[in-house]
């Protein structure tokens, strides 16, 4: 959280907003119909509308590579995955994030530690899911341990219950959020919506702060200007994609004057939120 803190530091100590690259798909995916220089091109100029929109951090993900391998990626993925994350972290002064869909973590860390990203976004750290590419089991042992052997400060933000996915059998989101951080060793939470786009509960996040008050949690979907208030003061940052695109459409260019439109709300809420920021104290 260090470099995402300074991040935030230089923006008047706001509620970060962590901005989602959605790549074109890449070559060798189902729908790739473009070569790598144009989808790094479209990755660039949507990471500097997100700077420049006053997000704080961003997200690479391989979005348009549906459907998903449940785990383990092509070489060749990770391969052009390194070459946009490389020229992103060139064309902004943000902390970057790596996130490869659908839950491939080993290669997420590897792209992070070759290219100097700050973290990785895990959907299944720990527990069994069932998601529309099978059941996904979380691998946080080897994830650690290939942290551990390449020595590299590369932060693991995992989501609890992740969209998209329904648990194997009963587990609260309180379990979960535990053995993410007990079990497997996350450095930070992300909370979402039942799907791509759909609110995440202010309720659950505040059961959540109640246990865990120093942890990072991020409200990971459906963000709005109109839904900010809700999950303030309690969140520690806001990760967004769908509506941060031109006509909230997920498949459009990031617009900077939507980014600079939820930045906006976010700040009007914190200062009106009776209970401060708390993502000030993360």
């Amino acid at each position: 959280m260090r470099e995402i803190s300074q991040a935030r530091a230089a923006r008047s100590g706001e509620t970060p907003i962590v901005g989602v690259v959605h790549l074109l798909p890449l070559p060798g995916s189902p729908r790739a119909s473009l070569n790598l220089e144009q989808i790094i091109e479209r990755a660039v100029d949507d990471a500097r509308a997100y700077e420049a929109g006053g997000a704080s951090a961003l997200i690479v993900e391989n979005y348009g590579d549906a459907p998903f391998r449940k785990d383990r990626v092509e070489p060749y993925t990770i391969a052009a995955l390194t070459r946009v994350v490389t020229a992103v972290r060139a064309a902004v002064r943000l902390p970057v994030g790596v996130n490869v869909l659908r839950n491939d973590a080993v290669a997420a860390l590897s792209i992070a530690a070759a290219t100097g990203a700050s973290f990785i976004r895990v959907n299944v750290h720990t527990g069994a899911m069932l998601t529309d590419q099978g059941i996904i089991e979380g691998r946080a042992d080897e994830t650690l341990r290939l942290r551990r052997f390449l020595d590299a400060p590369v932060e693991i933000w995992a989501d609890i219950l992740v969209k998209h996915a329904a648990p194997l059998g009963p587990v609260s989101l309180e379990e979960a959020a535990r053995d993410a951080l007990e079990r497997g060793l996350a450095d930070a939470l992300i909370l979402t919506g039942s799907a791509t786009g759909q609110p995440a509960d202010p309720e659950e996040l505040r059961r959540l702060r109640a246990l865990f008050p120093e942890v990072p949690i991020f409200i990971g979907s459906g963000i709005t200007p109109e839904r900010v208030a809700a999950f303030l003061p309690e969140t520690s940052g806001f990760i967004v994609g769908t509506w941060a695109k031109e006509e909230g459409i997920i498949e459009n260019r990031v617009s900077r004057s939507r980014v600079e439109m939820l930045a906006r709300a976010i700040r009007t809420a914190a200062q009106s939120s009776p209970g401060g920021n708390r993502a000030r104290r993360v």
